[in-house]
């Protein structure tokens, strides 16, 4: 059994809701722990990760958050940057699942957060989880 820590970044907490509930739904069902803190927005998730992976108490890492496109260039800053940050984290060999869902629109978003449609909480978890299991077969 590993230890998962969600990050999410909430902003859209029905949004939010969701897609924590299918994460840890996913972890749960894959016989992992999970912790779940949060962070003010989608560009501190990666920060959060790495004073995590420093405390060593967690053996994956699930990114949770949403970005929707606004009238100004700022979703393309937050989305790019967060991805990028979290990215970057995982050719350090992090096992991290991104589920930051970028969006045009809520009902995009609706879509993508609802563990009876597309799932992405779920999908982040099972990233993360496949990426861990990953880590430990090299390891060895």
């Amino acid at each position: 059994m590993a230890k998962f820590l969600i990050v999410e970044a909430r902003f859209y907490d029905h949004l939010n809701d969701m897609l924590i509930e299918g994460a840890t739904d996913a972890l749960k069902a894959a016989g992992h722990e999970h912790e779940v803190i949060t962070v003010p927005g989608a560009l501190e998730i990666p920060g959060a990760i790495s004073l995590a992976i420093d405390s060593d108490r967690y053996d994956g890492f699930v990114a949770i958050g949403v970005v929707i496109r606004g009238e100004t260039y700022h979703f393309e800053i937050v989305a790019g940057e967060s991805a990028r940050g979290i990215m970057a984290l995982t050719m350090d060999g992090a096992a991290i699942g991104n589920g930051i869902i970028t969006t045009e629109n809520e009902e995009q978003a609706l879509a993508r957060a609802d563990k009876t449609r597309k799932n992405k909480g779920g999908e982040a978890a099972l990233a993360a989880i496949s990426m861990y299991e990953l880590g430990l077969k090299f390891s060895d």
